[in-house]
C-alpha cells in the first residue's frame, strides 16, 4: 500500500460521506489539497493531468451535495476522473494508476460502486445516464442521476441524439456540461452568477409553474414561454438546451464553489425534467506549468512537480504515426488533391505534420468519427484523394458510415488506423484489436498492415495510388525498428506479400508488427535445427493466396501471427486453404491472435508476454505442433 503524506482535512476523507457536513472553508480546503494530490499522483504516474485538475472543485462539490453511489455519478470520456478516485476510497492506489494491476486510468464498473458507467470513449453519459434514470423511474426509486460531459465531446452527435431523447423524454436527468475549452459563453460576472442561483431556486421554479397554471386558460400560455426563455435566454444563454427540452442553468464558474454549491444544492431539490448546468472550467487549473502550456498537460509522463519538466526516454527511432505523417506531408508536395482528416487528434495521428504545410487540406472535425468518415466519402466522391487518420478503437464509432458510404459506394477513402494492437497504459478501451475483422469482411476493401516503417512509408505511397475503392493500414503505437525511409517511394503490388527469411520447417507468416518478434522466434528455433521460413503477408485482403498455398505446401508447420482479436487474419487464412483445398496435405496451422479477453493496462511489452504473441510463445507453439524441439531452451534463450 502507497504511503500518504500528511494532507490535513484529505486525511480523515475515506469516502464522499465523510464530506457531509462539512463548512464551506472545509470543503475549499479539501478541494486544494485534492489538486495537489492529482499533481503529486500523476509526476509519478504519468497520465491525463489536465483534465482533472480543471474539475477539482466540481467534483469536490458534487461529492458534497449529492448522495453517492446511490445518486448515480456517470462521467464523460474518464480523463478527468481522479480527483473522483481520490474521494471514493481509492486514494491510498493512486500510485498505481495506469499500470498493470492497478486503477485504471477511466472510470470503470469492477473498480468501484462510484463508478457506475465505464467511460473512455466520448460523449457516452448523456445515453447511459438516461438508461439510469429509465432504470430509477421503472423500479420506482428517486434517486439522482448526474452526467459530466465536456464542451469537446458535444461535438459528438451522439449527445445530441441523448439530450432530443432526455428532453422529449421529460426524464428527471442532471447534465453537467463542463466547459473547458471550446468556451460556448463565459461566465459573466456577479449577475450572471445571481441569476443561475435564482433560476435554479425553488421558489423561482415554483413561481413559473404558477405562471404556467395561471396563463394557460388565457390562451397566453405559448406567448409567456417564449418571453420567459428570450429574457432568459438574454440574460444567461442556453437557447440551444431549452429548444431540446432541458432547464438550463448556466454560465457558472466551476472553481467558486461560494457558487457552486448553492446552485447543485437547488439542481439535486428540482424534482422534475432534465436539467443542464453549464460550468465553465480552466484545464489545468492551479498549477501554473499546465495552464500555461498549449495542452493545458493534457496527457503527460512523469514529470517534476517543481518545474513540471516531463521525463524523456532515451531518443530512437521515429514513431510509426510520425512517420505516417511525414510521409503524407511529402507527398502533399506534389498532389494537391491530398486531404487529412482527423477526429480531435491531429497530433496523436501526426496529421498536424501535414496541417503546418498544407493547413487548407487539413480537417480536424472534432470527436465526430461518423462525420469524419462520410465527409472524407464526399471528399472522394468529387476527386479529392482523402487521408481519414483515425485510431482504430474510434473508427469503430464510425462503422456503419465505414460500410453505407464508403465501401458499397467504392469510394477511394485512404484510412490511417493508428494504434492498432495493444497500446499499454490506456487498456482495453483504447485497443486497436478489431479492425483486421471488420474490415477484412467488406467487399472491395484493401487492407494492409506494415511489418516496418520503412513498409509504411511504401503502403502510404500504395494507398494514394488505389483509386477504385477503400483501403486501409494499421499501424502500432510507439517507435519502428530504426529502417530509413526510401527516398524513392515505389508503390506495393495490391495483395502481394514478402519472403523475410527462407526456411524448410516451420512458416510464420507476420500480418503487421509482430514481424520482428517471428523473426527472433526463427533464431530461437534455427538454434535447435528446426529450419524456419519467416514471411510478411502486408496484406490481409485482397490476401496473398499463392503465398499462403505455398507455405503450407513447403512446410510441416504454418503458424499466423497478427495484432488483432480472432475472427481476423489467421481466419482469413484458413478459409483460404480450405477451399483451396490445401488443407488435404495434412499440413500443420497454429493461428495466434489477441486473447479472447479485453486487456487490462500495463506496459506494452508486458500485455503482449500476456497475450501469448512475443517470440518465445511463436517458437514454443510450432515445437508444441511439430511434436520435436526443447521449449526449455526457448525459455531460457528468451531470458538470456
Amino acid at each position: 500500500m502507497t504511503e500518504i503524506r500528511p494532507n490535513r482535512l484529505l486525511d480523515a476523507i475515506n469516502s464522499p460521506a465523510d464530506l457531509k457536513g462539512r463548512s464551506r472553508a472545509e470543503i475549499k480546503q479539501i478541494a486544494d489539497e485534492v489538486r495537489e494530490e492529482v499533481i503529486d499522483v500523476v509526476a509519478v504516474t504519468g497520465g491525463h493531468l489536465g483534465s482533472g485538475l480543471g474539475v477539482v472543485e466540481l467534483t469536490v462539490a458534487i461529492h458534497s451535495v449529492f448522495n453517492t453511489p446511490d445518486d448515480r455519478l456517470v462521467w464523460d470520456v474518464g480523463h478527468q476522473c481522479y480527483p473522483h478516485k481520490i474521494l471514493t476510497g481509492r486514494r491510498d492506489r493512486m500510485r498505481t494508476l495506469r499500470q498493470g494491476g492497478g486503477l485504471s486510468g477511466f472510470t470503470k464498473r469492477s473498480e468501484s460502486d462510484y463508478d457506475p458507467f465505464g467511460a473512455a470513449h466520448a460523449a457516452t453519459s448523456i445515453s447511459a445516464g438516461l438508461g439510469f434514470a429509465k432504470a430509477r423511474d421503472l423500479q420506482g426509486r428517486r434517486n439522482n442521476v448526474v452526467c459530466v460531459i465536456g464542451d469537446g465531446s458535444m461535438s459528438a452527435g451522439m449527445a445530441y441524439e441523448a439530450m432530443n431523447n432526455a428532453g422529449a423524454d421529460k426524464s428527471r436527468l442532471i447534465v453537467i456540461l463542463n466547459d473547458n475549452d471550446m468556451s460556448i459563453a463565459p461566465p459573466v460576472g456577479a449577475m450572471s452568477h445571481y441569476f443561475s442561483r435564482l433560476v435554479s431556486s425553488r421558489p423561482y421554479r415554483g413561481l413559473r409553474r404558477f405562471a404556467k397554471k395561471v396563463v394557460a386558460p388565457m390562451g397566453l400560455e405559448s406567448p409567456a414561454r417564449r418571453a420567459e426563455e428570450y429574457l432568459r435566454g438574454f440574460a444567461m444563454g442556453g437557447t440551444m438546451f431549452e429548444e431540446m427540452g432541458f432547464y438550463y442553468i448556466g454560465p457558472v464558474d466551476g472553481h467558486d464553489l461560494d457558487t457552486l454549491l448553492p446552485i447543485l444544492e437547488n439542481v439535486r431539490d428540482i424534482e422534475d425534467g432534465p436539467i443542464l448546468l453549464h460550468v465553465v472550467t480552466q484545464k489545468g487549473k492551479g498549477y501554473a506549468p499546465a495552464e500555461n502550456s498549449a495542452d493545458k498537460y493534457h496527457g503527460v509522463s512523469k514529470f517534476s512537480v517543481v518545474t513540471g519538466e516531463q521525463s524523456k526516454g532515451a531518443a530512437g527511432p521515429p514513431t510509426y504515426q510520425k512517420v505516417f505523417g511525414q510521409t503524407l506531408a511529402r507527398l502533399g508536395e506534389t498532389d494537391e488533391r491530398i486531404c487529412a482528416i482527423t477526429a480531435a487528434m491531429p497530433t496523436g495521428t501526426s496529421t498536424d505534420i501535414f496541417g503546418a504545410r498544407f493547413p487548407q487540406r487539413h480537417f480536424d472535425v472534432g470527436i465526430a468519427e461518423q462525420h469524419a468518415v462520410t465527409f472524407a466519402a464526399g471528399l472522394a466522391a468529387d476527386g479529392m484523394k482523402p487521408f481519414c487518420a483515425i485510431y482504430s478503437t474510434f473508427l469503430q464509432r464510425g462503422y456503419d458510415q465505414v460500410v453505407h458510404d464508403v465501401a458499397i459506394q467504392k469510394l477511394p477513402v485512404r484510412f490511417a488506423l493508428d494504434r492498432a494492437g495493444l497500446v499499454g497504459a490506456d487498456g482495453a478501451t483504447h485497443a486497436g484489436s478489431f479492425d483486421i475483422g471488420y474490415l477484412g469482411a467488406l467487399p472491395g476493401f484493401v487492407c494492409m498492415a506494415p511489418g516496418d516503417e520503412a513498409d509504411l512509408a511504401r503502403m502510404v505511397k500504395t494507398a494514394l495510388e488505389i483509386d477504385d475503392g477503400p483501403s486501409s493500414i494499421r499501424y502500432p503505437r510507439g517507435e519502428g525498428i530504426g529502417l530509413e525511409i526510401p527516398a524513392d517511394l515505389k508503390a506495393l503490388e495490391i495483395g502481394r506479400g514478402r519472403i523475410v527469411r527462407e526456411g524448410t520447417t516451420v512458416a510464420i507468416l507476420s500480418f503487421g508488427a509482430r514481424l520482428q518478434e517471428a523473426l527472433k522466434a526463427a533464431e530461437m528455433l534455427s538454434a535447435q535445427g528446426l529450419s524456419t521460413t519467416v514471411a510478411d503477408a502486408r496484406f490481409s485482403r485482397p490476401l496473398d493466396g499463392n503465398l499462403v498455398e505455398r507455405l503450407a505446401k513447403d512446410h510441416e508447420v504454418l503458424i499466423t501471427i497478427e495484432e488483432g482479436a480472432k475472427g481476423g487474419f489467421g481466419s482469413f487464412v484458413l478459409e483460404h486453404l480450405a477451399n483451396a483445398g490445401a488443407l488435404d496435405t495434412g499440413v500443420k496451422i497454429r493461428i495466434m491472435t489477441l486473447p479472447d479477453v479485453f486487456q487490462d493496462q500495463d506496459s506494452p511489452f508486458a500485455m503482449y508476454e500476456t497475450a501469448g504473441l512475443n517470440a518465445r510463445h511463436i517458437a514454443a507453439r510450432a515445437i508444441e505442433a511439430l511434436g520435436r524441439g526443447d521449449i526449455s531452451a526457448i525459455e531460457s534463450a528468451a531470458r538470456a
